[in-house]
C-alpha cells in the first residue's frame, strides 16, 4: 500500500512539472487588466475585410510608439456577426463595430491613449436606438450563458499560450494526477451532458459502454462534420478555441482507455482546418499530446481527417466508414459504433461542442453544469441565430430557455415593420415551429415533442414574407440530394416528396397530394436506414401541422399567400399609381415593360420572368403583386 501511494506521489510530481513547463511562456501573455484590442479574425469578419483592418491598426500604434505597449490580439468569432469587423479595446471593453480601416486613427488617439470612446462607432441597439458602449452591456452578449464559448473572443487561436492563461490544460493535469478512467466517466455521467451533435445521447453513459467493450484497441472521433444549413457552431469553436476541443477528446481518451483519435472535419473549413492543425502541432510541442503525455507515461495522438461535403458523413456508421476510406453510407443500428466502429473497434464517436464541454466540467464539477438546463437536458447550448433577426450570430444558452428569449431578447426580434412568422430548428431535417410556440423551452424532449428537433444547433428565423410551402420544398431539396442512396424509403421516397412540392408551388397540386405528402412521410420515417431519411420529413410534417391553411391555399385556392411561388403570382402596374418614370422600364432584364416616358406601363405577361426587379425598383409602389390567378389546370382533382 506504501509503495502504491509513493508510485502515486511521484506520478503526480512528474505530472505537475510537467504542467508548470507547459505553463510558463503563458504567464508572458498579460493579465485582464493589460491595455490591449482584441480584433475579431473569425470567418465572418476576416471576409468582411479584417485583415485590412488589423494591418491598419498596427501602423496606426506604430506610427504612435505604441506597438510594444499594446497588445492587439486576433481572436476568434465574438457572436455577433453581422456586425463585423469588431474590435474591442481592453481592459475597459469598449466596443466597435462595423469598422474600417480609416475609423482607426480615432479609436486609438481617444480610447488607448485617452479613456473615451468615440461616439459615432459605438454599437446602436436596434432595439432602443440607444449606443452601448461596453461589450458586456450589449444585450446580445448580456443574455447569454457562455461555457463552451468562454473564451471565445477573448484568445488568440493560434496561441496556446493565451488557452493556458485561461486554465487551459488543467483539466487535462486533474485527470491524470487522479488516474482514474472510471471516476471521469461517473463525473461526466453525474452532469447529465448529452451529446451535442443532435441525438442527445448521454455522454457518460456511451463513455462507459465504449471503455466496457473489448477490442484490441479502442479509437476516439470527434464529429467535425457540420452540414446543415444555416449552421456554424462546430466550425467556430475549432477556428476559435481548437485547444479546447483538443482538451476534451484527450479527457475522453484516457476516460475509454484510447490511443489514437481523430477530428472528421468538413474540407469546406479550410480556416477551422488551419487553425486546429496549428493547436496541434502546439500541443505536441509542449507535451500534452503524443507520447508521455505530461510526464504521466501516457500515450495519444490525433490527426485531421477531411470529408468531402457528403451531408450523410455526419452520421456515425458513415463516418467511420469515410475515414477507412469507404464510400460513406450508414450501415443498421443494430451494430454499435461503440462495440464495432472504425476498423470493427470499440469507438466513441462524440461532437466538437460535446468534447469541448468536457473540460469545463471537469474543473468546475458535474453539480455545476447539471445547475444550469432543465431536469433532462443540462448545461448550455450553442445555437446559430439565422434569418430575419436584428441580430444573428451564435448564441449560448442554458437549456430550457425559451424560443423568446433567444430570438427577441438577444436575437433582438424581427427588423421593423416584419412579423415573426416560424423558426426552423434543427438543420434540415428540423421542423417549423410557429408563433404561438414562442414561449417553448428548448430542450430534447420539448422539441421533439412539437415535431422538430434540436440537430445541432441551427436556428432559422423566418417572416410573413416567407412561404412555408417553398420553405419546406427548400430543405427538401437539399436532404433528397445529400441521400447517399442505399436504402429505397430514403432513395426514392425524398425524391417523390419533393416533386409534390414542386407541383404544390406550381400550382399544379391537389388535395390527394397532400394526404400522399403525409403517407409517404409515415412510410420514410419507418424504413429508413438511418437518420437522414428517418427525420427528412420533419419540416413537411410540421409545415402541415402548423400551417395547414397555407398549404390548403396553394392546392385549393391556386394562390401564395406570402406572393412567393412564381407559378402563382403575376406583377401588374396601378394605372392610378404609376406616373410613367421608366425606372421598371430600365430595369427589366427581359424588355417585358412597354410604354411611353410619363405614360402609364404595362407589363407583358408572357415576357415576365417574376423577378421582382420592377417591384424593387418602383419608388411609387406601382408594381403589385396578385396570387391565385391561374386558370385551372387540366385533370385537377379537388
Amino acid at each position: 500500500m506504501a509503495a502504491s501511494k509513493r508510485a502515486g506521489s511521484t506520478r503526480q510530481a512528474h505530472i505537475q512539472k510537467a504542467l508548470e513547463a507547459a505553463y510558463k511562456p503563458a504567464l508572458a501573455t498579460g493579465g485582464e487588466d493589460t491595455l490591449k484590442i482584441r480584433v475579431c479574425a473569425g470567418s465572418t469578419c476576416n471576409a468582411m475585410g479584417r485583415a485590412a483592418l488589423s494591418d491598419a491598426l498596427w501602423a496606426e500604434l506604430d506610427k504612435r510608439g505604441l506597438g510594444d505597449t499594446v497588445r492587439v490580439v486576433l481572436t476568434g468569432c465574438h457572436g455577433l456577426c453581422q456586425e463585423g469587423p469588431i474590435a474591442v479595446v481592453h481592459p475597459r471593453g469598449v466596443f466597435y463595430p462595423r469598422l474600417q480601416p480609416k475609423d482607426l486613427a480615432d479609436i486609438v488617439e481617444t480610447s488607448v491613449v485617452g479613456d473615451g470612446v468615440v461616439e459615432r462607432l459605438l454599437y446602436v441597439d436596434p432595439a432602443t436606438g440607444a449606443r452601448v458602449p461596453l461589450e458586456k452591456d450589449v444585450p446580445f452578449y448580456a443574455g447569454q450563458t457562455r461555457v463552451v464559448r468562454a473564451v471565445n473572443g477573448y484568445i488568440d487561436p493560434l496561441s496556446i499560450d493565451d488557452y493556458i492563461s485561461r486554465g487551459g490544460y488543467a483539466a487535462l493535469a486533474t485527470v491524470l494526477q487522479q488516474n482514474d478512467p472510471e471516476a471521469v466517466i461517473d463525473e461526466v455521467e453525474r452532469s447529465g451532458l448529452r451529446g451535442r451533435g443532435g441525438a442527445g445521447f448521454p455522454a457518460g453513459k456511451k463513455w462507459r459502454f465504449c471503455r466496457a467493450n473489448p477490442g484490441e484497441k479502442h479509437y476516439l472521433i470527434c464529429n467535425g462534420d457540420e452540414g446543415d444549413p444555416g449552421a456554424f457552431m462546430d466550425r467556430a469553436v475549432l477556428e476559435d478555441d481548437p485547444h479546447s476541443v483538443i482538451e476534451g477528446m484527450l479527457i475522453a481518451a484516457f476516460a475509454i482507455g484510447a490511443d489514437e483519435g481523430y477530428v472528421y472535419v468538413r474540407h469546406e473549413y479550410p480556416l477551422a482546418v488551419s487553425r486546429l492543425r496549428h493547436a496541434l502541432a502546439q500541443a505536441r510541442e509542449r507535451g500534452l499530446l503524443g507520447t508521455g503525455i505530461l510526464g504521466a507515461g501516457w500515450d495519444f495522438d490525433l490527426r485531421i481527417n477531411q470529408g468531402a461535403g457528403a451531408f450523410v458523413c455526419g452520421e456515425s456508421t458513415a463516418l467511420t466508414a469515410s475515414i477507412e476510406g469507404r464510400r460513406g453510407m450508414p450501415r443498421g443500428k443494430h451494430i454499435r459504433t461503440v462495440a464495432h466502429g472504425l476498423w470493427g473497434q470499440p469507438t466513441n464517436l462524440n461532437n466538437v461542442e460535446t468534447y469541448a464541454t468536457v473540460p469545463w466540467i471537469v474543473n468546475h464539477g458535474a453539480e455545476a453544469f447539471g445547475a444550469m438546463g432543465t431536469a433532462t437536458s443540462k448545461g448550455t447550448k450553442i445555437f446559430s441565430l439565422t434569418g430575419k433577426v436584428r441580430n444573428s450570430g451564435l448564441v449560448e444558452v442554458p437549456m430550457g430557455a425559451t424560443l423568446r428569449e433567444v430570438i427577441f431578447d438577444i436575437g433582438g426580434g424581427l427588423r421593423e415593420g416584419h412579423e415573426f412568422k416560424a423558426v426552423q430548428l434543427g438543420g434540415p431535417s428540423g421542423g417549423c415551429l410557429p408563433a404561438e410556440l414562442l414561449d417553448t423551452p428548448i430542450d430534447f424532449e420539448n422539441l421533439a415533442k412539437y415535431g422538430s428537433m434540436m440537430g445541432s444547433g441551427g436556428m432559422v428565423v423566418v417572416d410573413e414574407a416567407t412561404c412555408m410551402v417553398d420553405f419546406a420544398k427548400f430543405f427538401f431539396t437539399f436532404t433528397a440530394e445529400e441521400s447517399c442512396g442505399k436504402c429505397v424509403p430514403c432513395r426514392v421516397g425524398t425524391q417523390r416528396m419533393l416533386e409534390i412540392l414542386e407541383r404544390i408551388t406550381a400550382g399544379l397540386g391537389t388535395i390527394d397530394d397532400v394526404e400522399l405528402l403525409e403517407r409517404l412521410s409515415d412510410d420514410i420515417v419507418e424504413g429508413s436506414l438511418c437518420q437522414l431519411g428517418g427525420s427528412a420529413p420533419n419540416p413537411v410534417l410540421t409545415t402541415l401541422r402548423y400551417f395547414r391553411d397555407e398549404v390548403m391555399a396553394h392546392v385549393v385556392e391556386r394562390c401564395c399567400p406570402a406572393k412567393v411561388c412564381r407559378a402563382l403570382i403575376r406583377y401588374t402596374i396601378d394605372k392610378d399609381a404609376c406616373n410613367g418614370c421608366h425606372a421598371c422600364f430600365d430595369a427589366c432584364p427581359t424588355n417585358a415593360i412597354g410604354g411611353e416616358l410619363k405614360k402609364l406601363h404595362i407589363i407583358d405577361q408572357k415576357l415576365c420572368t417574376k423577378c421582382d426587379t420592377c417591384r424593387q425598383v418602383c419608388k411609387f409602389d406601382a408594381v403589385p403583386v396578385e396570387t391565385g390567378i391561374l386558370e385551372p389546370a387540366e385533370g385537377r382533382q379537388q
